[in-house]
């Protein structure tokens, strides 16, 4: 049993208490956002095996490219359950389900490790991800209620910072790993380190102060699963939704066929595009505190706007490009894709500072539930998209710079349609009052 860390020793300068001087405070809160960042790290490890250890997995259980892909397509009905867990967050409380997501992450992958027949196999691997999508929404929540104002973006930024590192050390060890022994014992690893996770986000992670507010005040409780749609937050629901809807779309098929391209289209050797993916993801990582910095200089609006522009124009000169005899052909194409892996980093903070902000506390879980069901939705539509479409429209890399393009559509809906929360107070970004008084 974890022991309940005594909330009014770790409790945030969003909820300042008397005596607690502004050094303590940003103690706690660096401690506070450097174990979200260690718990992002370890669900970015642990999502990422799928993808980079697919060629093995395929070779385990004898499938094809079509099996493979028939596979994951099953394992993304995770988001049903990402979408019910990220509500129990709303009705349990932050830490409690983050604890509980993380030890489920642990398990799953555990189970998953041992599981010999594809069956089985799959069905573990959908209870991770939906613990692991629990946990990211859960982890982005806690940051967005637990920090100051003006820290609410860096704070974000370190969360992504530390799902990519997650995914960047899995590249680093898979081949290592799966080469010499077996891809399964990638997931012991990640179930060994989701139990040191939870060891440590015990001991720091405090509850958040706001939604005990809330939960004592009867708020949580009396709210409804579709309150996000009621006449308070609809057009901001409908028109947040839809753009997630648009990036992701444009963020899955760009991120996804980077390695095919460089190597199946562009002729590169596998060791040079490896090479090429690494440094460019690495350098791609300063997206995340420009974006934390921009954010609170000039706006979440005007940073995600940018952020898109970046990933949008970055994807089609990687895919379309570069030109015919170009005499740096490798400077061509290191840049692009720094470019567009960078506005992935950048649109990633500005867009979960902008969304956590915009929806009052009963709700807020839930409402990162609905990204997760988005976002998988999204990525199917992506995958469904490229494959029609691939012979139709010339290849495989022309249907991806297109499907690029939606980002701009998206932060043009965004700047239109949503409102800044820069230096707003979640109470008055989220009409916390006028939520509660519907109640």
């Amino acid at each position: 049993m974890i022991d309940q860390p005594d909330v009014s020793s770790t409790s945030s300068v969003a909820g300042a208490l008397p005596g607690l001087d502004d050094q303590d405070a940003a103690l706690k809160n660096s401690r506070l956002t450097h174990s979200i960042a260690r718990v992002l790290a370890f669900e970015g490890f642990t999502m990422s095996i799928n993808g980079i250890g697919s060629p093995w997995i395929a070779k385990s259980f004898h499938l094809g490219e079509s099996g493979i892909a028939g596979l994951f397509a099953w394992i993304s009905l995770s988001a049903i359950g990402a979408l019910g867990l990220s509500r129990m967050i709303d009705r349990l409380g932050r830490r409690r389900m983050l604890l509980v997501c993380v030890a489920g992450t642990s398990v799953s992958a555990l189970a998953a490790a041992f599981s010999t027949n594809i069956a089985a196999f799959a069905v573990c691997e959908i209870a991770l991800y939906a613990f692991a999508g629990a946990t990211i929404a859960d982890g982005v929540v806690i940051l967005a209620e637990e920090l100051a104002i003006e820290e609410r973006a860096r704070g974000q930024s370190w969360g992504g910072l530390g799902a990519g590192l997650g995914g960047g050390l899995c590249l680093i060890v898979m081949p290592m790993v799966a080469g010499r022994y077996s891809w399964r014992w990638m997931l012991v690893l990640a179930s060994a380190i989701g139990v040191a996770t939870l060891w440590r986000a015990a001991r720091v992670i405090p509850e958040s102060n706001r939604w005990q507010r809330a939960a004592a005040t009867g708020t949580t409780s009396a709210s409804s699963f579709y309150d996000a749609f009621g006449h308070l937050y609809r057009r901001r629901a409908i028109t947040i939704l839809l753009c997630s809807l648009l990036a992701s779309i444009a963020a899955v098929a760009a991120s996804s066929w980077a390695y095919f391209h460089l190597v199946s289209v562009l002729g590169l050797a596998p060791g040079i595009a490896s090479a090429l993916m690494l440094v460019g993801g690495g350098v791609g990582m300063l997206g995340f505190p420009v974006a934390a910095r921009n954010c609170e200089r000039y706006g979440r609006i005007p940073t995600i706007f940018v952020a898109g522009l970046t990933m949008s124009l970055g994807a089609v000169a990687f895919y379309w490009g570069p030109p015919p005899h170009l005499p740096l052909r490798l400077l061509w194409i290191g840049a692009t894709y720094c470019c567009f892996t960078a506005g992935l980093s950048a649109g990633q903070v500005g867009g979960n500072s902008l969304a956590t902000e915009l929806f009052p506390t009963a709700i807020r879980g839930a409402m990162m539930g609905w990204f997760a069901l988005v976002g998988a939705a999204a990525a199917i539509s992506a995958q469904t998209l490229i494959a029609v479409l691939a012979a139709r429209l010339g290849g495989l890399s022309i249907v991806v710079g297109y499907l690029s393009m939606l980002a701009i559509p998206n932060v043009i809906i965004i700047a239109l349609f949503l409102p800044e929360t820069r230096g707003l107070s979640l109470e008055s970004a989220a009409m916390e009052d006028a939520f509660e008084k519907s109640r």
